[in-house]
């Protein structure tokens, strides 16, 4: 078989974006990702595989807001950069989807590895290290846990109970914040929201 056949056969592994962007999954370029893309795709991923009360999807635009939004209350002292790290740790997620912790526990190595690269690259394209420092990292995942207690008992149909074991404690969010972050927004809506906040912590 000829090395052009070889290559034509091979499986597709990049996806073009709306920006016109080609991004490979298996090796992600800084220079193939626009933050606008990820507004747009985040914006119309469902967390909790769309398991939610309201008339629109709770989407992963809106969650990285909350988990933003937790993180400052935790931890007021973190600067811009700290909290933009903490705004797009999912945002691997506009080209590889959400999907449940259950499932990635099943899928294991290959997906955690391909999510890994592209947040790397997303750092590097907006200033961040590839890899954030391991204390900023356990403090994001406090934050990511803080966000999925409310998601769950607020819009998920989990019980106090069962949160606080799968989710850890209420993270005590403001009522005017917990009110806006955690009711749903049109896909419109969250886009433009993300983008808006994402413009702030970049500036």
């Amino acid at each position: 078989m000829s090395s052009s056949r070889s290559s034509s056969s091979a499986p597709r592994a990049w996806q073009r974006m709306l920006s016109g962007r080609r991004l490979d999954l298996l090796d992600p370029s800084p220079l193939d990702i626009e933050v606008e893309d990820i507004a747009h795709g985040l914006a119309r991923v469902a967390r909790w595989n769309g398991q939610t009360h309201g008339p629109y999807i709770f989407s992963v635009a809106q969650h990285s807001l909350l988990v933003e939004a937790v993180l400052r209350l935790k931890s007021p002292r973190y600067d811009h950069s700290a909290a933009l790290a903490a705004m797009l740790h999912d945002a691997p997620e506009y080209v590889i989807g959400d999907m449940i912790s259950p499932f990635k526990a099943v899928i294991g190595g290959a997906y955690k590895e391909v999510e890994k690269r592209l947040l790397g690259a997303i750092h590097v394209r907006f200033g961040l290290p590839a890899e954030i420092d391991p204390a900023l990292e356990r403090r994001i995942k406090a934050a990511d846990r803080g966000a999925a207690y409310l998601e769950a008992t607020t819009l998920a149909g989990f019980g106090v109970t069962e949160s606080k074991r799968l989710f850890g404690s209420d993270p005590g969010l403001p009522d005017d914040i917990r009110t806006d972050l955690l009711t749903p927004w049109p896909i419109g809506k969250a886009e433009k929201r993300f983008l808006a906040r994402f413009q702030t912590l970049l500036d």
